[in-house]
């Protein structure tokens, strides 16, 4: 029977994301996500409805999330779903449906710290491109002219020589 387990959801973050170490020293991070839909309902007036969901990353990008995304940043998640299993102290079997980050992408802009945070307005987005290099490496890399418009892309052979 084939199967098939992948989950792309947009939404932001309800609260600070929570990163432990595991006692191997692997990177667990806790998020929790807020997806919301509009819709119309059958009076036809726009209503609003918000799944919460919990997701976990590992590794490094338990790390950057922890380091770059705080409460209320817009991210997208990819991933899959994960059910956990385990028995309380009272003794009573529980579960949670969760999702197992396998990719965080960061929606928002830089915040008015210096960091890549988001939650930034259009300010400090125009501010930080009027900046001035910091270094020498910045200073070669920002002297170097863009690509010609004639680069590979465009030195394809005519479409009569292609192999298909």
């Amino acid at each position: 029977m084939a199967s098939f387990n992948k989950v792309v959801l947009v939404g932001n973050l309800t609260r600070d994301p929570e990163v432990r170490n595991l006692p191997s020293g692997m990177a667990v991070c806790d998020m929790a996500l807020a997806v919301s839909e509009t819709y119309k309902d059958k009076n036809g007036e726009r209503a609003e409805s918000v799944c919460y969901v919990d997701v976990v990353a590992w590794a490094r990008q338990a790390e950057t999330c922890g380091e770059y995304l705080s409460k209320g940043s817009p991210v997208l998640v990819e991933g899959s779903l994960q059910l956990d299993k385990w028995t309380s102290k009272e003794g009573e079997n529980r579960s949670k449906l969760r999702v197992r980050a396998q990719r965080v992408q960061f929606l928002g802009g830089p915040s008015k710290g210096g960091n890549v945070r988001d939650g930034g307005d259009a300010d400090d987005r125009r501010n930080a491109s009027n900046t001035a290099p910091s270094s020498q490496a910045e200073t070669q890399r920002n002297d170097v002219p863009p690509p010609d418009d004639n680069g590979p892309a465009d030195s394809v052979a005519d479409e009569d020589n292609l192999p298909f």
